[in-house]
């Protein structure tokens, strides 16, 4: 597992629950909004806006949410007009970050995002200069209370999963980008509660961070952009050990 992911489950064990559930509404809105703007309101025709409620409703974001958030992106309701963008660049010890954004303000958010990377060793680079070391992946979290694994590996390779996975009292069902939502529509209709079903970006290498000054850097860089709120997902290929993980944590 890569330190990024590590990371994000050290976060999850620390708390702060409140101020994170409020800034993962804000995304789902932004994304829910952008995916009924460009593909309309229908989610049964616009798979992107289908991945985006089922994003929200595994984050438990209310019903009523969901359909303003289709409503301002269909121009049913006034909203804000927001734009997306991708931004890529570098870490301390050559980390590649891919960060998907949405905006409202691009020169804001740039300007943000470039002064971060500076100030932890990093700098913005070009479009497509990391991409290439990235590819899209969904990613179904399952509590292991909540099922077992047979019955998972069962459900999830008849749907078109490609593995499953076990770590930190969880399950993750890995599967290609279009095939998340039959595999987590079995799941529902088994009535196995998800943790979370996302589309990602899985990097296909990593880079160890074995000083403690690098490592603590890239951590304080990444969560950083993870809660900034514009950028909706960032990704990273950095690895750190467990034991300095946890001494940074």
């Amino acid at each position: 597992m890569s330190g990024h992911s590590k990371w994000a489950t050290i976060k999850r064990k620390k708390g702060k629950a409140d101020a994170e559930r409020g800034r993962i509404f804000t995304q789902h809105i932004k994304e829910i909004t952008i995916a009924a703007r460009e593909g309309g309101g229908d989610p049964d025709g616009n798979p992107r806006l289908r991945t985006a409620i089922a994003a929200a409703k595994g984050s438990n974001m209310p019903n009523d949410n969901i359909k303003r958030a289709i409503l301002k992106g269909t121009g049913e309701l006034p909203g804000v007009v927001y734009e997306s963008i991708v931004y890529e660049g570098y870490g301390p010890g050559g980390v590649a970050l891919y960060m998907e954004v949405m905006t409202d303000n691009r020169n804001r958010t740039v300007s943000e995002i470039r002064h971060y990377l500076t100030k932890y060793g990093g700098n913005l680079g070009s479009n497509g200069c990391v991409a290439w070391m990235f590819h899209k992946k969904g990613i179904i979290t399952v509590d292991m209370e909540a099922s077992d694994e047979d019955t998972l590996m069962e459900i999830a390779m008849d749907r078109g999963a490609e593995d499953l996975t076990a770590d930190s009292g969880s399950f993750e069902i890995i599967t290609p980008p279009e095939a998340i939502d039959d595999v987590r529509q079995a799941l529902e209709d088994k009535e196995i509660p998800m943790v979370s079903a996302v589309v990602t970006m899985e990097p296909e290498t990593s880079v160890k961070l074995e000083k403690e000054n690098e490592a603590s850097s890239m951590l304080k860089l990444y969560e950083l952009l993870e809660e900034h709120e514009d950028i909706q997902k960032v990704y990273s290929n950095f690895d750190i050990d467990e034991a300095l993980l946890e001494k940074l944590a």
